[in-house]
Protein backbone atom coordinates (compact mmCIF):
# COMPACT_ATOMS: atom_id res chain seq x y z
CA UNK A 1 0.00 0.00 0.00
CA UNK A 2 1.34 3.64 -1.00
CA UNK A 3 1.46 5.60 1.75
CA UNK A 4 -2.12 6.06 3.55
CA UNK A 5 -1.93 9.71 4.18
CA UNK A 6 0.17 12.26 2.20
CA UNK A 7 2.01 14.83 3.61
CA UNK A 8 -1.06 17.70 2.90
CA UNK A 9 -3.20 15.32 4.51
CA UNK A 10 -0.75 14.77 7.88
CA UNK A 11 -0.44 18.98 8.04
CA UNK A 12 -4.40 18.74 8.10
CA UNK A 13 -4.33 16.36 10.68
CA UNK A 14 -2.05 18.00 13.11
CA UNK A 15 -3.40 21.27 12.74
CA UNK A 16 -6.65 20.09 13.73
CA UNK A 17 -5.46 17.60 16.74
CA UNK A 18 -2.93 20.42 18.02
CA UNK A 19 -3.93 23.82 17.08
CA UNK A 20 -7.68 23.71 17.07
CA UNK A 21 -8.18 21.05 19.73
CA UNK A 22 -5.77 23.20 22.07
CA UNK A 23 -7.71 26.05 21.05
CA UNK A 24 -10.92 24.69 21.78
CA UNK A 25 -10.00 22.60 24.80
CA UNK A 26 -8.15 25.74 26.25
CA UNK A 27 -11.25 27.77 26.13
CA UNK A 28 -13.18 25.02 28.42
CA UNK A 29 -14.38 27.26 31.52
CA UNK A 30 -13.47 26.56 34.88
CA UNK A 31 -15.58 23.93 37.34
CA UNK A 32 -16.26 24.59 40.56
CA UNK A 33 -15.76 21.20 41.36
CA UNK A 34 -11.46 20.95 40.23
CA UNK A 35 -11.32 22.65 43.53
CA UNK A 36 -12.62 19.89 45.40
CA UNK A 37 -10.19 17.30 44.13
CA UNK A 38 -6.60 16.96 46.11
CA UNK A 39 -3.79 18.64 44.27
CA UNK A 40 -1.60 16.43 42.57
CA UNK A 41 1.95 16.10 44.75
CA UNK A 42 4.84 17.91 43.79
CA UNK A 43 6.79 15.67 42.71
CA UNK A 44 4.10 13.84 40.87
CA UNK A 45 4.43 13.34 36.70
CA UNK A 46 2.04 15.46 34.60
CA UNK A 47 -0.01 12.88 33.12
CA UNK A 48 -1.42 10.84 35.92
CA UNK A 49 -1.81 6.92 35.57
CA UNK A 50 -5.33 6.90 33.98
CA UNK A 51 -4.61 9.80 31.58
CA UNK A 52 -1.77 7.53 30.75
CA UNK A 53 -3.80 4.41 29.79
CA UNK A 54 -6.50 6.36 28.13
CA UNK A 55 -3.89 7.59 25.85
CA UNK A 56 -2.35 4.50 24.85
CA UNK A 57 -6.09 2.18 25.15
CA UNK A 58 -6.90 5.19 22.79
CA UNK A 59 -4.05 5.01 20.98
CA UNK A 60 -3.83 1.22 20.10
CA UNK A 61 -7.51 1.30 19.54
CA UNK A 62 -7.47 3.84 16.75
CA UNK A 63 -3.92 2.20 15.31
CA UNK A 64 -5.94 -1.59 15.58
CA UNK A 65 -8.76 0.20 13.66
CA UNK A 66 -6.89 2.24 11.39
CA UNK A 67 -4.90 -0.97 10.35
CA UNK A 68 -8.20 -3.38 9.78
CA UNK A 69 -9.60 -0.48 7.64
CA UNK A 70 -5.92 -0.97 5.49
CA UNK A 71 -6.08 -4.59 5.25
CA UNK A 72 -9.52 -4.59 4.47
CA UNK A 73 -8.91 -2.27 1.44
CA UNK A 74 -6.23 -3.81 0.08
CA UNK A 75 -7.98 -7.30 0.00
CA UNK A 76 -7.79 -7.29 -3.80
CA UNK A 77 -4.38 -5.74 -3.96
CA UNK A 78 -5.02 -2.11 -4.97
CA UNK A 79 -6.06 0.72 -2.73
CA UNK A 80 -8.11 3.40 -4.56
CA UNK A 81 -8.10 7.10 -4.35
CA UNK A 82 -11.69 6.89 -3.48
CA UNK A 83 -10.86 4.12 -0.27
CA UNK A 84 -8.11 6.33 0.94
CA UNK A 85 -10.26 9.42 0.88
CA UNK A 86 -12.44 7.23 3.31
CA UNK A 87 -9.53 5.88 5.50
CA UNK A 88 -8.18 9.87 5.66
CA UNK A 89 -12.16 10.70 7.09
CA UNK A 90 -12.67 7.94 9.71
CA UNK A 91 -9.35 8.99 11.00
CA UNK A 92 -9.67 12.61 10.95
CA UNK A 93 -13.75 11.79 12.42
CA UNK A 94 -12.05 9.78 14.99
CA UNK A 95 -10.00 12.53 16.28
CA UNK A 96 -12.63 15.18 15.56
CA UNK A 97 -14.95 12.80 18.42
CA UNK A 98 -12.18 12.45 21.06
CA UNK A 99 -11.79 15.87 20.77
CA UNK A 100 -15.06 15.99 22.79
CA UNK A 101 -14.01 13.48 25.23
CA UNK A 102 -10.95 15.04 26.21
CA UNK A 103 -12.81 18.07 27.43
CA UNK A 104 -14.07 15.40 30.25
CA UNK A 105 -10.49 14.06 30.97
CA UNK A 106 -9.77 13.87 34.75
CA UNK A 107 -13.76 14.33 35.34
CA UNK A 108 -16.77 11.79 34.76
CA UNK A 109 -19.34 14.44 33.42
CA UNK A 110 -20.67 14.06 29.96
CA UNK A 111 -19.03 15.21 27.01
CA UNK A 112 -21.88 17.55 26.39
CA UNK A 113 -21.75 19.12 30.07
CA UNK A 114 -22.47 23.01 29.40
CA UNK A 115 -21.14 22.59 26.00
CA UNK A 116 -23.33 25.38 24.80
CA UNK A 117 -21.14 27.55 27.06
CA UNK A 118 -18.13 26.92 25.82
CA UNK A 119 -19.23 28.59 22.19
CA UNK A 120 -15.40 28.33 21.38
CA UNK A 121 -15.54 24.78 21.44
CA UNK A 122 -18.76 24.19 19.36
CA UNK A 123 -17.50 27.12 16.63
CA UNK A 124 -13.94 25.16 15.87
CA UNK A 125 -15.88 21.84 16.22
CA UNK A 126 -18.10 23.10 13.37
CA UNK A 127 -15.26 24.36 11.32
CA UNK A 128 -13.05 20.88 11.72
CA UNK A 129 -16.42 19.27 10.02
CA UNK A 130 -17.23 21.78 7.17
CA UNK A 131 -13.01 21.92 6.61
CA UNK A 132 -12.76 18.23 6.15
CA UNK A 133 -15.98 18.31 4.27
CA UNK A 134 -14.41 20.44 2.09
CA UNK A 135 -11.24 19.06 1.95
CA UNK A 136 -12.54 15.80 0.72
CA UNK A 137 -15.00 16.64 -1.20
CA UNK A 138 -13.57 19.71 -3.48
CA UNK A 139 -9.54 18.96 -2.33
CA UNK A 140 -9.11 16.62 -5.69
CA UNK A 141 -5.34 16.35 -6.25
CA UNK A 142 -3.95 19.08 -4.05
CA UNK A 143 -5.37 16.76 -1.19
CA UNK A 144 -5.13 13.17 -3.20
CA UNK A 145 -9.12 12.75 -2.40
CA UNK A 146 -12.14 12.06 -4.21
CA UNK A 147 -15.83 13.24 -3.05
CA UNK A 148 -17.74 10.78 -0.81
CA UNK A 149 -20.94 9.60 -1.34
CA UNK A 150 -23.62 10.70 1.26
CA UNK A 151 -24.28 7.32 2.25
CA UNK A 152 -20.56 7.15 3.08
CA UNK A 153 -20.29 10.72 5.41
CA UNK A 154 -23.15 9.15 7.15
CA UNK A 155 -21.72 6.14 7.66
CA UNK A 156 -18.68 7.71 8.75
CA UNK A 157 -19.74 10.16 10.44
CA UNK A 158 -21.82 7.85 12.64
CA UNK A 159 -19.74 4.52 12.82
CA UNK A 160 -16.91 7.64 13.85
CA UNK A 161 -19.10 8.69 16.44
CA UNK A 162 -18.99 5.57 18.57
CA UNK A 163 -15.68 6.77 20.02
CA UNK A 164 -17.54 9.57 21.96
CA UNK A 165 -20.49 7.06 23.18
CA UNK A 166 -18.06 4.49 24.30
CA UNK A 167 -16.39 7.44 26.76
CA UNK A 168 -19.86 8.51 27.42
CA UNK A 169 -20.77 5.07 28.18
CA UNK A 170 -17.29 4.63 30.35
CA UNK A 171 -17.94 8.22 32.43
CA UNK A 172 -21.75 7.40 33.29
CA UNK A 173 -20.56 3.56 34.49
CA UNK A 174 -18.01 6.01 36.49
CA UNK A 175 -20.49 8.32 37.99
CA UNK A 176 -23.01 5.37 38.91
CA UNK A 177 -20.11 3.57 40.75
CA UNK A 178 -19.37 7.22 42.34
CA UNK A 179 -22.94 7.22 43.84
CA UNK A 180 -23.20 4.01 44.92
CA UNK A 181 -19.88 4.96 47.57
Amino acid sequence: IEFPLTVTQMLWVNLIMDTFAALALASEPSYKEVMKKKPRGINDFIISKSMMANIFGVGLLFLAILLGILVYMNKDGIVSVYELSVFFTIFVMMQFWNMFNARTLGGNRSAFYKLKENRNFVVIAVLILVLQIVIIQFGGGFFRTEPLSLEHWAAIIAGTSMVLWIGELCRLFKRIKENRQ
